[in-house]
């Protein structure tokens, strides 16, 4: 029996029903933050994702992960960011978006002193963009400049199930490995927002890798092998050049239900999160022995 409505029908981003932040009054933050002092903040990006898939999925797999745990354990949830890092190898796609690091680093610091100040002192940056790499620098950043009792949290969706989504010939439900707007990408698309993914645009390519691949992890780390995807510079070309569709594999193969069990075992995994901050954390208390600045200047 299925645990949670899947495919997802609708988003919540332009209705005032208590999930978003940005759609509610001060009163109404109020009497939330004496319930539930947690807050997910969505991390995307803006960038081609082929012919067949919004510039903005990744931020839309954040939103509509985020709003599905909102809606069932009752925390808030952040408008998201839409541009993010990129690896160097997007440089120059069109319809990518390119953060400067130093200015991303940036802007998620100042996020999460901003909803700090505001109350949400306990907060998970959901992140479902490939810059998994970058986002704890702005975490740590956040705790040295403040030093300031607090509990934030960076998942990256794909690194949360990193072994529900490999290849069948890695124990996996896919036929190609996961990589970019692909069967895995697409597959997860058609589960969290179907209404906007053109399936009959779909175009798949065939990617290769220029040095042998037991070198390389896949998104998520799942294969545990040596070098992450991102911690390379010339073992991929630049994608404007080798892959200019936008895809990076074979979203034609991409079936909804290829990747639902993973997905409701994510969101239950979400879930648990939630509640295991809450409860080890109620609703006002933070963890202490955490910063040796006065108490008393902190509160001021």
């Amino acid at each position: 029996m299925s645990r949670w409505e899947l495919p997802i029908k609708q988003g919540h981003m332009d209705k005032p029903d208590g999930i978003y932040y940005q759609n509610m009054t001060m009163k109404d933050v109020k009497e939330r933050l004496k319930k539930d002092d947690i807050i997910i903040i969505p991390i995307g990006s803006t960038e081609t994702h082929g012919a067949h898939s919004p510039y903005g999925e990744d931020t839309l797999i954040a939103t509509r992960l985020a709003e599905a745990v909102a809606e069932r354990t009752g925390c808030t949830v952040a408008m998201p960011t839409w541009y993010g890092s990129h690896p160097m190898h997007h440089l120059g796609m069109p319809g990518t978006i390119v953060m400067p690091d130093d200015t991303f680093i940036a802007m998620l610091r100042a996020i999460i002193a901003g909803f700090w100040n505001v109350g949400f002192r306990k907060q998970i940056l959901l992140n479902a963009h490939g810059q998994e790499y970058i986002i704890p620098t702005a975490i740590q950043e956040f705790g040295k400049k403040y030093q300031v009792p607090a509990l934030i949290l960076h998942v990256t969706w794909f690194e949360a199930i990193s072994k529900r989504i490999l290849d069948k010939a890695h124990g996996g439900p896919f036929d190609t490995t996961w990589i970019h707007a692909d069967e895995g990408e697409t597959s997860l698309a058609l589960n969290l927002f179907p209404e906007m993914i053109k399936m009959e645009d779909a175009v798949d390519t065939h990617p290769k890798g220029v040095l042998p691949p037991e070198h390389f992890d896949q998104p998520g780390r799942g294969l545990n092998r040596p070098i992450a995807w991102y911690s390379n510079i010339g073992a991929a070309g630049s994608e404007c050049l080798c892959f200019p569709e936008g895809v990076v594999g074979s979203p034609t193969l991409a079936a909804a239900s290829k990747i639902s069990d993973a997905v409701e075992d994510l969101l239950d995994y979400l879930v648990k999160l939630h509640d295991d901050v809450l409860k080890t954390y109620p609703t006002g208390k933070l963890p202490d022995k955490m910063t040796m600045r006065p108490k008393e200047e902190i509160e001021a």
